[in-house]
């Protein structure tokens, strides 16, 4: 496999600190955001993810100072994801020293939030989340999930990552909710199912628990590796990770 692949922890942060919860919810502390992003910079990670959960489903955007005080210490380009609204919204944040920024909620509403913050910032700043729950009833077995996670749609997933990349994205971040947290392996096929219809990268998100997880995710199509909780509770170092990813044919920085 040429395409490099990239580790990147992701902070789910709450109240300013970081969380970890189980399929969205059970929410446990993890430590301070600032503090892990500084680590996880010296430990070798190739770029970070900064997620405020709680600012959609509280109609606010995310905490800009916080956005602010990791940009004086990370040494990785940093994706900030949660609240991010609209082109006003997205731009502050990336002023405050994000590298990129991720909508979801927002882009599936208004669609065209998509094009147009593509059109103000460009695609590489650009990602678009889908959280995905199993419906058997939509073609593809995934429904999308918007308000961080709470609300079914009805819209198929893979349907719906389909038209994100038509809109010009590319970087797609689906997580599922059924895997989110559990330790037992990314969701293969939504990865796979993503890939097929996108020339987007695909970032693997939710569920890993070993590093033949992260292995399984990159063979699936996924370029970027994702995870929180393995990470932040020492279950498994970037070190290693790394090198077990590339003893094993895969294009990792070390």
């Amino acid at each position: 496999m040429n395409n490099k692949i990239k580790i990147m922890p992701c902070l789910d942060t709450q109240n300013g600190r970081v969380v970890k919860g189980v399929r969205f919810v059970d929410i446990k502390d993890a430590g301070d955001p600032v503090e892990c992003c500084r680590a996880y910079c010296a430990a070798g990670a190739d770029e970070l993810a900064l997620l405020d959960i709680t600012a959609t489903i509280e109609g606010r955007q995310t905490m800009i100072d916080l956005v602010r005080r990791t940009a004086a210490v990370v040494t990785v380009p940093f994706t900030v994801g949660g609240g991010i609204s609209d082109c006003s919204v997205a731009e502050a944040v990336l002023a405050a020293g994000a590298n990129k920024i991720s909508t979801s909620t927002a882009a599936f509403r208004k669609p065209d939030v998509i094009a147009q913050m593509i059109r103000e910032f460009g695609s590489d700043r650009v990602t678009v989340a889908i959280d995905a729950g199993a419906n058997p009833a939509l073609p593809s077995g995934y429904e999308v999930y918007i308000d961080g996670g709470r609300t079914a749609t009805g819209r198929d997933a893979i349907e719906w990552a389909k038209e994100v990349g038509d809109y010009g994205a590319t970087t797609i971040l689906p997580t599922s909710k059924s895997t989110d947290g559990v330790r037992t392996g990314y969701d293969l096929p939504l990865i796979r199912g993503i890939k097929a219809v996108t020339q987007a990268e695909v970032v693997a998100s939710g569920g890993a628990g070993t590093m033949e997880h992260f292995h399984e995710a990159a063979l699936a199509g996924a370029t970027v590796l994702l995870a929180a909780s393995v990470f932040h509770f020492n279950v498994i170092s970037i070190p290693s990770l790394k090198a077990f990813l590339r003893d094993r044919g895969l294009n990792v920085s070390l």
